[in-house]
C-alpha cells in the first residue's frame, strides 16, 4: 500500500470544479477533485544521518516500507494518525517539515516494543520513534519530555556529588516539572517505609536531602565525567 503524504491532500492544494470535463469526458461530480502539482525543496539530505545518531535511530535507513510497524502498533489501534511507517518514509525523505506537523502525537509512543518484535529489517522503530522525539526536544520543536528532565537531573548529580541522593532527585525533579513536592503516593511510601526502617537511617536520609554527601576525592572527576559525555554527544550528533 502507498503511503500518502498528509502535505499532497491539504486543503489548500485540493481543486474542485462544479463542472469538469477532461479529454471530452464529463468528470463532474465528486471525481473532479484534482490535487495541485508540487515540487518539493523543503529536505534535508543529511537528516536520516542525523536520526541515526540519537539512540535507537541507528538502523532506519534498513526500513523497507513494509508497513508491519504501523499494523501492529499499540498506538495506531486507537489513533490511526500514529504512524510509524509514514514517519519513517519522510525521515528517509529528510522531509523535517512534514515530520513537525505531527510533534504532537510522535512522543505518544508507549515503548510496547510490538513494531520492533515484527520488523524483519531489524529497524527498531520504537528506537526511532524515541529518536524523532529527541531530535525535537533538541531542536526546541517540543518541550522536554519528564523522562528526559529526569535523566538530566540524575546525570548533574553525579556530576557534582559523584553519588545519587534518591529523594534529592526526586525534589528537584518535582520542582523542575511543576508538580507539587508533597504528593499522596509519596506520604503513603514514607509511612511505610518509617514502620520498617531504624531510626538512624531514617534521620540519615533527611540530612542527606538537605546536605547532598560528596563521593571522597571525587574532586575534579565530575567535570571530567560531564566534559566527556559532552564530548561524545557531540561527536554523535554532530
Amino acid at each position: 500500500m502507498a503511503i500518502h503524504e498528509k502535505a499532497l491532500i491539504e486543503d489548500e492544494r485540493l481543486q474542485q470544479h462544479d463542472e469538469l470535463v477532461v479529454d471530452g469526458v464529463d468528470v463532474s461530480g465528486h471525481w473532479n477533485t484534482m490535487i495541485a502539482p508540487r515540487t518539493v525543496r523543503d529536505y534535508d539530505d543529511d537528516f536520516e544521518t542525523k536520526i541515526q545518531s540519537f539512540a535507537g535511530g541507528e538502523n532506519v535507513h534498513r526500513c523497507w516500507q513494509c508497513g508491519s510497524c504501523t499494523n501492529s502498533c499499540t498506538m495506531y489501534a486507537q489513533n490511526v494518525q500514529f504512524n510509524p511507517r509514514y514517519w519513517i518514509y519522510l525521515t528517509r525523505l529528510g522531509m523535517k517539515e512534514e515530520l513537525v506537523k505531527d510533534k504532537d502525537i510522535i512522543w505518544q509512543c508507549v515503548s510496547c516494543n510490538k513494531c520492533t518484535n515484527i520488523c524483519p529489517k531489524d529497524v527498531k522503530p520504537e528506537g526511532v520513534m524515541k529518536a524523532l522525539a529527541h531530535w525535537m526536544e533538541e531542536e526546541g520543536i517540543t518541550e522536554k519530555a519528564p523522562s528526559t528532565i529526569f535523566d538530566e537531573e540524575f546525570a548533574d548529580q553525579i556530576y557534582k556529588t559523584g553519588r545519587i541522593e534518591d529523594s534529592k532527585v526526586m525534589q528537584n525533579f518535582f520542582k523542575k516539572t511543576g508538580q507539587p513536592l508533597v504528593q499522596e503516593w509519596m506520604k503513603i511510601f514514607i509511612f511505610r517505609m518509617m514502620k520498617h526502617l531504624p531510626v538512624k537511617h531514617l534521620m540519615a536520609m533527611g540530612i542527606n536531602t538537605v546536605h547532598t554527601p560528596r563521593t571522597k576525592s571525587w574532586g575534579k572527576t565530575g567535570d571530567v565525567l560531564k566534559n566527556y559525555v559532552r564530548e561524545q554527544k557531540e561527536a554523535a550528533h554532530g
